[in-house]
């Protein structure tokens, strides 16, 4: 016996918003994106469509595995639906808008995902950030991280967990030791698992001190003394001593009460694609980090010009799933004809913003269905909203 397919099923990981997700989601939105106005950020809307060779630009091995691929039908060329908004805004600045000096810019957009980051994970993050080109000096990644706290905080997102890293020591150990690529790739794949015993035989033929500083990274986790340690265990190597100096900076400029602050040096995500500073902020029961970010200096030199660049991310459906709903819409219901005046009545209540659905006639056994909270009802010759009484 055959089963009739469901034609309304959706792919695997790929879901409905329905109203009440819908209106959180796009509340989110708007309160970060007028966050991000009121700092200088200006919206851009890159497509969802590019040629593959340019939306891959400079991105590294990882985002070309998540990234959906297809024909297309007009030009023949391969084209990817794109996993990531950032290299797109990067691409815009270098060849679009082509300022030479600071630029800042935003965006908001549903991302999608050749296959899902986790367990119980969307394949369509709806991805929301903000990037700040054409400056290289601490006082911008500080500005992107502040951005970012405050965006949380206009959500309501309490005591935060900033996690704060930089790709510049193990980069510098790693040119030390002058170690093949494959070497470099197991290195990184063992540091960013913190497995130590692993870590051990890679680099028990370097040279002691930079063996040494390798295996120490792991350990360099912790509040801002770990920057202390960290100049102590570590070798001077001048790229070492300079990220240390910018989480240092960072550090006493980012203290924030409501904030705690931490380091990891062994924290090299994105280790291809970031070229300095990288963070990431965790709020209380979150496993998943809510926004990540970092310098990422080199995409622009992929793009065909050298632009300094940091910014951040956060997908507005893992935040929405961690903040309470909002509370239950408040509308008033008015019927679809009556005495003189409905209309401008109708009419008035928009203007001042409140919600008014009117009524359509021929299904008042159904009107429990529509989310209301008031009526607007004629009561002694004029027209008045009252509270819903069924």
């Amino acid at each position: 016996m055959s089963v009739a397919p469901r034609n309304w099923l959706l792919p695997e990981h790929v879901e409905d918003v329905l109203p009440a997700s819908a209106r959180h989601l796009e509340q989110l939105r708007r309160t970060v994106l007028d966050r991000f106005a009121v700092h200088g950020y200006e919206l851009v809307v890159p497509p969802m469509l590019e040629y593959l060779e340019s939306l891959l630009t400079g991105t590294g091995h990882d985002l070309d595995l998540r990234t959906l691929k297809l024909v297309d039908q007009m030009s023949g060329r391969m084209v990817g639906l794109r996993a990531d908004i950032t290299p797109q805004v990067a691409r815009i600045d270098a060849h679009l808008l082509n300022r030479a000096g600071p630029v800042r810019l935003c965006y908001c957009g549903t991302v999608l995902h050749a296959l899902p980051a986790g367990i119980g994970r969307t394949r369509e993050p709806l991805q929301i950030g903000a990037e700040l080109y054409g400056h290289a000096g601490v006082e911008s990644d500080l500005e992107i991280q502040q951005l970012m706290l405050d965006a949380l905080a206009a959500v309501g997102v309490r005591g935060v967990h900033l996690d704060l890293g930089h790709v510049g020591p193990f980069r510098a150990l790693v040119r030390e030791a002058a170690v093949d690529a494959a070497t470099e790739a197991a290195l990184f794949e063992a540091l960013q698992g913190k497995d130590v015993p692993t870590l051990r035989t890679l680099v028990a033929d370097l040279a002691p001190t930079v063996r040494d500083a390798l295996l120490a990274l792991p350990a360099l986790h912790g509040d801002v003394a770990v920057l202390d340690t960290a100049r102590r265990v570590l070798p001077p190597l001048p790229d070492i001593v300079a990220s240390l100096d910018v989480l240092d900076t960072i550090a006493a400029r980012l203290a924030r009460p409501e904030v705690t602050v931490l380091f990891d040096l062994a924290e090299v995500r994105g280790y291809h694609y970031h070229s300095g500073v990288v963070f990431a902020a965790y709020a209380p029961g979150s496993v998943e980090a809510i926004a990540r970010g970092g310098r990422y200096d080199e995409v622009g030199r992929a793009f065909g010009r050298a632009r300094p660049a940091t910014g951040f991310t956060i997908d507005l459906r893992d935040l929405a799933a961690l903040l309470a709903p909002p509370p239950p819409l408040r509308a008033v219901l008015a019927p679809h004809a009556g005495p003189a005046g409905l209309a401008d009545v109708v009419a008035a209540l928009r203007a001042d913003g409140e919600i008014v659905v009117v009524e359509l006639p021929g299904h008042p056994e159904m009107r429990h269905e529509i989310a209301h909270d008031r009526v607007l009802a004629h009561v002694d010759g004029r027209w008045c909203v009252v509270p819903r009484t069924t």
